[in-house]
């Protein structure tokens, strides 16, 4: 397992390592599977002592950089927590944004909401105005694909599944994602059912639609502004190709 974990790597140095991180395996270990494979547990296998600075959810891929020191591990622990690091995620999202279009520009919309995580039975962030916390994501179509629509998200703070939360507070859940298009153990939207089709039965991925694009962030060492970048997996490319052809789903 080691040596396939040193084929997700984007980048190494003395304080940084920088992976792709695969699509259904937790950064973290499983509360409920203990001994189930885990990204940090791969990744130290091969490449020793690692300090986390940040998680992505398991069915997530994407950009996720870790520390090699302890020194980096603050100097990123505090840019994470200064809002200084910039993000991009790419959402697969069911159905289509009815959003301002500047003139010669995309369809876009800022959402603006307080969040309170773990908020109900469900374990799920809430929108919460008496005691969520702000929280802002900057949204903006890069393809319409029939049923579907690439959204290109830019998160401004870091509330767990905000981006999740926020694209469901506009009736465009993240394709794969049952737990925030439901409402009452019902699906939100026309029928329902039809809606689940779109979301699991029919849908270009057997996962969650989303993925960490990059991340821009100071190096702890160099000061220098660095940027790194995750290319789709096979199967979010795959996805897009399909539904560009307007093909349906194998």
């Amino acid at each position: 397992m080691a040596l396939e974990a040193r084929d997700w790597v984007l980048h190494i140095d003395e304080a940084l390592l920088v992976v792709n991180k695969p699509a259904g395996l937790p950064t973290l270990p499983d509360g409920y599977q203990a001994d189930a494979p885990y990204v940090v547990g791969l990744l130290q296998e091969a490449f020793g002592r690692l300090w986390v600075v940040h998680r992505l959810d398991r069915e997530t891929s994407g950009v996720l950089v870790l520390a090699r020191t302890a020194d980096a591990h603050r100097v990123l622990n505090s840019q994470f927590q200064e809002r200084e690091i910039a993000k991009i995620y790419h959402a697969l999202v069911v159905g289509t944004p009815a959003w301002d279009v500047p003139q010669g520009g995309f369809a876009q919309r800022t959402i603006h909401l307080h969040l309170r995580a773990d908020g109900d039975r469900r374990h799920r962030t809430v929108i919460d105005r008496a005691h969520g916390k702000p929280s802002t994501t900057s949204f903006r179509v890069l393809e319409r694909l029939g049923n579907y629509t690439l959204i290109e998200a830019r998160p401004k703070t870091g509330r767990p599944h905000q981006i999740r939360a926020h694209l469901a507070a506009e009736r465009l859940p993240l394709v794969g994602d049952v737990l925030y298009a439901s409402q009452g153990g019902g699906l939100q939207g026309d029928g329902g059912a039809g809606l689940r089709r779109l979301l699991v039965d029919d849908a270009p991925l057997a996962r969650l639609g989303l993925h960490a694009l990059a991340l821009t962030l100071e190096h702890p060492v160099s000061g220098a502004t660095v940027t790194f970048e995750a290319p789709y997996p096979p199967d979010f490319e795959a996805a897009l190709a399909r539904l560009r052809r307007g093909e349906a789903v194998d």
